[in-house]
């Protein structure tokens, strides 16, 4: 792993630890929102498989029971028949923090909840099959709108967990080990140095106390030829 271009300093080496400290937190905290946001996309993608079952099962009936009545129906008489709906949908949207992850929350309202309201032709030219398949539309609106809402959930929190996964292995796998080796190396450094200034300083006083040797014995030889002769 290669190391970061730095100085190797005292002051260095006491930055780079406490962005060690600061990496490693934000690591851990980074892989606890991945977990719990893996956690709760599989919760959605258990909701949803079982919503859409039911969602697609009564779809298969309206369009079975829709499509015998366009069969025993003149086409004209159908789209008149259809022209004008008996109710009106009213579909909100508010958001909601999810782990930092902002999902649609959506609500529908209709504007009229009786069953009879739903159909907006008479009985008199229209067959049971085109009845069955408006009712069956109706009843399966809302969990449609909930359907919506779930995979367009699971759609945002899959983004939200690759980054998160992104950046998890960027600190794991690059920026934690190039701090630990960058540290490691001005560690190194700084220890080589106090090394040498030892090893100079003990350099330097053999020299003195070398020096002072030499100077007492010329000091001893010039007293001895002075007093001596």
């Amino acid at each position: 792993m290669a190391r970061l271009n730095v100085n190797p300093t005292r002051m260095e080496l006491t930055r780079l630890k406490r962005s060690l400290v600061t990496a490693r937190r934000g690591h851990k905290l980074l892989k606890d929102k991945r977990d719990e946001l893996m956690r709760q996309f599989l919760l959605l993608v258990q909701d949803n498989k079982a919503l859409r079952r039911r969602v697609e099962k009564a779809l298969v009936r309206a369009n079975k029971s829709f499509a015998v009545a366009s069969a025993t129906m003149d086409q004209n008489v159908l789209d008149e028949a259809l022209l004008y709906p008996k109710k009106q949908l009213d579909l909100n949207m508010t958001l909601k923090n999810v782990m930092s992850v902002n999902v649609p929350v959506y609500s529908c309202e209709v504007s009229d909840t009786s069953d009879a309201e739903v159909f907006p032709y008479s009985f008199a030219q229209t067959p049971g099959e085109l009845d069955e398949a408006i009712m069956a539309i109706a009843k399966v609106l809302p969990e449609l709108v909930k359907l919506a809402q779930t995979e367009k959930n699971i759609q945002l929190m899959a983004g939200e967990i690759e980054k998160t996964r992104r950046r998890v292995n960027a600190l794991e796998y690059v920026m934690i080990p190039q701090y630990e080796e960058t540290i490691r190396f001005i560690q190194m450094k700084l220890d080589e140095n106090e090394r040498d200034g030892q090893t100079r300083q003990i350099k330097v006083k053999d020299m003195i106390i070398a020096d002072a040797l030499e100077q007492r014995r010329l000091f001893e030889e010039k007293a001895l030829n002075e007093f001596g002769g």
